[in-house]
């Protein structure tokens, strides 16, 4: 029996590595695993749970990852690790021994880092990077697993019924240079996003889309350096994106409805507490529609509710509201918000004939909107059925942006504690849901010691 395989037997049965040797050599049988776990597996006590380790147990994650069981703790030690994990087994935990010296690179030759296709799965802990499509992607949805692209940003999951992935969590984790997205939920809920670092991702940093209601949490990341630094695509209900830092991109953040997936339209996000901040930087990709410049771009999303957030230096508008072709904008609050420097602080504008209805402001600190006066003619609560107003205004021209490949490289981020000695982490069925009223405004520091972006 290869050693590496004794040492896995000695983690599932809590022996010293010689007994194992022993065990191995005996012949009994015990130690062959086969496709239902791996070594050692049929001795393993019911309801023990293990650690795995890379490499000295087994020789890359994705055979470790291929011998844990639910509820068992795949631990990476530093390295370079040139292979794309899937994650198939629902309740194990994937961690890193160090954030910034455990690196899973794609060398631009694999779409994705790491899939996680199990619930309960959390990746904490490492660096997913040079990725043609996600650093880490989380899905039910089983196209998306194969990696089939559709839109730029985004999967053509066809006829595929809608199929939640439930229970996830990405905690940690630094996804940097990615073709399309850093950390990718798509068809899944009841997951927690937070502590994370992406930059360079072409579509967008952090990326949810396709669930009703999604009841995720997107909190204290830093995104900077993306095309769009957080975008929520048909990410309805229960969808919270609090206390990050999504500045130093083309775009902060988008809340949106696209016919190119399912669950239309967008509705019912609250994004409260951010800091989204000189979102106008020039060495970052392109954004797919040319935005530049802008901190919050509503596009057909609706219901939405806008708190205390600091929206400032972002030099086309802070905060645009339009329509995606036939998809109106409507409901949305935008309350108790601090905006300053931007181009213009608010800006609704739709060049077609879908007009939104019903949007409305509330205690915010502004100085110029487009329409003019939009604080008294459009003070929250309007009727529901009332129209809202459209305007332009002279708008910046985005300067060429450059390959994700040449995004720079991020510093040291906060690692996981106790990584080493930590347990497996217990992802719950349904993560505990904010509380907006405790969310307050965040000062213009937020989360600067994370960031290579100084704000204004």
């Amino acid at each position: 029996m290869p050693r590496s395989a004794l040492r896995v037997m000695a983690s599932l049965l809590g022996l010293p590595l010689t007994l194992a040797l022993l065990a191995g050599c005996g012949g009994s049988g015990s130690g062959g695993g086969g496709g239902d776990g791996g070594p050692g597996k049929g001795r393993r006590p019911a309801g023990a749970h293990v650690t795995i380790r890379v490499p000295a147990d087994a020789p890359t994650i994705s055979a470790a990852v291929s011998l844990a069981r639910p509820g068992d703790l795949v631990l990476v030690a530093p390295g370079v690790y040139h292979e794309s994990v899937r994650i198939r087994t629902a309740g194990v935990t994937l961690r890193g021994t160090s954030r910034d010296k455990v690196v899973i690179d794609g060398r631009l030759r694999q779409p994705n880092g790491v899939v996680v296709a199990a619930p309960g799965v959390a990746v904490e802990n490492l660096t997913v990077e040079n990725n043609t499509q996600n650093g880490v992607l989380v899905t039910g949805s089983a196209a998306a697993v194969a990696g089939l692209p559709g839109r730029s940003g985004g999967y053509d999951t066809g006829d595929e019924p809608v199929t939640f992935l439930k229970s996830f969590l990405v905690s940690y984790v630094t996804a940097t240079r990615n073709g399309l997205y850093g950390i990718y939920a798509f068809s899944a809920q009841n997951g927690v996003i937070e502590h994370s670092y992406t930059s360079g991702g072409a579509d967008s940093g952090i990326y949810v889309g396709q669930c009703k209601p999604c009841r995720i949490v997107v909190r204290d990341n830093v995104a900077e350096l993306n095309a769009v630094g957080y975008e929520g695509t048909n990410a309805s209900g229960d969808m919270y994106v609090v206390g990050n830092r999504l500045a130093g991109n083309r775009v902060g953040l988008t809340t949106d409805s696209d016919h190119q997936e399912k669950l239309l339209p967008q509705r019912g996000a609250v994004v409260a507490g951010n800091l989204i901040a000189d979102n106008q930087q020039a060495r970052t990709p392109e954004q797919a529609d040319g935005g530049w410049g802008i901190g919050v771009g509503v596009d057909g999303g609706s219901g939405d509710e806008f708190l205390r957030n600091r929206i400032t230096g972002n030099a086309d508008a802070g905060f645009v509201i339009t329509a995606t072709a036939d998809i109106p904008p409507d409901g949305n609050r935008i309350m108790d918000n601090t905006f300053a420097a931007n181009g213009v602080d608010i800006g609704w504008t739709f060049p077609n004939a879908t007009r939104g209805k019903g949007n409305c402001l509330h205690g915010n600190t502004l100085r110029t909107t487009v329409p003019a006066r939009l604080a008294a003619t459009a003070s929250c609560p309007v009727p529901a059925a009332s129209t809202t107003p459209s305007g332009t205004w002279a708008r910046p021209t985005p300067p060429a942006g450059i390959p994700f490949t040449d995004v720079a490289v991020p510093g040291p981020q906060p690692q996981f504690p106790n990584a080493t000695t930590t347990g497996a982490t217990a992802v719950p069925a349904v993560p505990a849901l904010p509380d907006t009223a405790d969310i307050p405004l965040p000062s213009p520091s937020l989360l600067a010691d994370r960031a290579l972006v100084r704000t204004s």
